[in-house]
């Protein structure tokens, strides 16, 4: 059965944190962060979890998130890493919303924000465009294929994309 969760999940810099945590103070829910929760666990930054044990043991710690949260995390917004979306169990934690929006317009989101310097920073694959780019194209399709409901998030205000998430969950549980 399916967890009474909802997942954000998209690519890097979509704005998932940002919107997790206005969603959660807005509507009264809890909200976890699977990067946060690795980053505690392992008491490091994720690009320094990557520097020195790689990606394989980074997607064995999210896998591990994953187990955790079915087990135990109930009535919960949580948002996912970029990558999350590839553990074995994802669609037993909750309602998966995708926050989408191209490219260019996350892109643009990260280096035009008022601190886009530590918004860059803690996401060092943009140094590398074209490697980001391409990561981005991958994982787009993916994306959208595990998603119980899309949000195109580009050029909306916050208020307006919780809305949308709202009513299309609640559409969804009363489909059941």
């Amino acid at each position: 059965m399916k967890k009474d969760n909802i997942l954000l999940i998209g690519f890097m810099g979509v704005g998932k944190g940002t919107t997790a945590r206005a969603y959660a103070k807005k509507y009264g829910i809890y909200n976890i962060d699977t990067d946060d929760l690795i980053e505690s666990k392992e008491n490091r930054r994720i690009p320094k979890i990557f520097k020195k044990k790689g990606e394989a043991y980074f997607r064995k710690l999210e896998q591990e998130t994953a187990d955790w949260i079915e087990c135990c995390v109930q009535g919960t917004l949580i948002s996912c890493g970029g990558g999350f979306y590839q553990v074995e169990n994802l669609k037993k934690l909750g309602i998966i919303v995708l926050l989408d929006a191209s490219y260019d317009w996350i892109y643009k989101r990260l280096s035009t924000a008022k601190n886009a310097k530590n918004k860059l920073a803690k996401r060092p694959l943009f140094s590398e465009p074209k490697k980001a780019k391409k990561l981005y194209s991958q994982r787009e399709k993916a994306y959208k294929k595990i998603a119980d409901l899309v949000i195109n998030v580009e050029d909306k205000h916050l208020d307006e994309i919780l809305e949308e998430i709202r009513k299309g969950v609640e559409k969804l549980r009363v489909e059941g």
